[in-house]
C-alpha cells in the first residue's frame, strides 16, 4: 500500500489556521474555566492559581501534534500563548477588566501581578514553541518543568512543607521533592507521547537528560533569588540551557 500524500500547500496553509483557533479556543476555553471556579470560589486562591499554572500550558501541548509539518506550523500554534500575553498586558494595564481572570491568576487579585509571573509565563510557552516546537525535546521539558514541577512545588510545600530548606525558609524539602518528580514525571510522559507520534527519538540520552534538567530546575527553584528573579523566569531558561546541553 502507498504511504498517503501530503496535504497540497494551500490545504496545509487553511487546516493549521483552522487548527489555530482551535488551539486559541482551547487555551482560551481552559483560562474561561478557572475565571468560573474563581467566581465561584470552588478553591482557595492560591490554588486556583497554581491550577491555571500546572493546566494551561500542559493542555497546549496536546494540541502540537494537530498541525501540519509545514514549517509555519509553530508560529500558528504560538499564536495561542502570545494572545495569552497580550491579555496579560491588557489587564495588567488595565485596558481591559476581568476581575474573576485577575482573581484566578494573580496572587493578590491585583491587576498589575499580571505584567510579572504570569505575562512571563506565557512569553516562555511562546518562546519554547516558536524556537524548539514539537521536534525538540527540550521544549516539551521546559514546559514540564514550568507548569508541572513549578506548579506542584507550590501546592506540595503548603501544605506539606514542614522541613525548611536551611539556605532559604520560605521553600522547603517537601516542596523541592514534588518539584523533581513531578518535572521529571510530566517531562517523560510528554517526552514518551512526542517519541510515539515520531517527532523525535527517546532514548537513554533523552531520560538522563530529563533527570538532569529537573534536577537543575529543582535546585534553581530552591534558591532565594524569588525577590529579584520570578520562578517563571528561571525555571524555564534554566530547563532551556540545560536541555539544549544535555537533550
Amino acid at each position: 500500500m502507498g504511504s498517503v500524500a501530503p496535504l497540497p500547500q494551500q490545504h496545509q496553509l487553511g487546516y493549521d489556521l483552522l487548527m489555530s483557533a482551535v488551539t486559541l479556543s482551547g487555551a482560551l476555553g481552559s483560562l474561561r474555566f478557572f475565571d468560573e471556579l474563581a467566581k465561584r470560589d470552588v478553591f482557595d486562591k492560591k490554588l486556583s492559581r497554581k491550577l491555571v499554572h500546572i493546566c494551561v500550558g500542559l493542555i497546549f501541548m496536546l494540541f502540537w501534534p494537530l498541525f501540519s509539518d509545514a514549517p509555519r506550523a509553530r508560529y500558528l500554534a504560538a499564536i495561542a500563548p502570545l494572545t495569552n500575553a497580550l491579555r496579560m498586558v491588557a489587564f495588567g494595564t488595565g485596558l481591559l477588566e476581568n476581575k474573576a481572570f485577575v482573581k484566578a491568576v494573580s496572587r493578590d487579585g491585583h491587576p498589575r501581578e499580571l505584567l510579572k509571573g504570569p505575562l512571563y509565563y506565557a512569553i516562555t510557552i511562546s518562546i519554547a514553541t516558536l524556537f524548539f516546537w514539537r521536534n525538540s525535546p527540550c521544549g516539551v521539558v521546559t514546559i514540564a518543568n514550568l507548569c508541572a514541577g513549578d506548579g506542584f512545588a507550590d501546592i506540595f510545600g503548603r501544605k506539606y512543607g514542614r522541613w525548611k530548606l536551611p539556605y532559604n525558609p520560605n521553600k522547603s524539602l517537601q516542596g523541592s521533592v514534588a518539584m523533581f518528580v513531578m518535572s521529571a514525571a510530566f517531562s517523560m510522559l510528554y517526552t514518551f507521547l512526542f517519541s510515539q507520534l515520531g517527532y523525535f527519538d527517546m532514548g537513554v540520552r533523552t531520560i538522563i537528560g530529563i533527570v538532569a534538567v529537573s534536577l537543575a530546575t529543582t535546585v534553581v527553584e530552591s534558591l532565594p533569588i524569588s525577590s529579584a528573579l520570578d520562578d517563571n523566569l528561571t525555571v524555564p531558561a534554566t530547563a532551556m540551557a540545560v536541555g539544549l546541553l544535555t537533550l
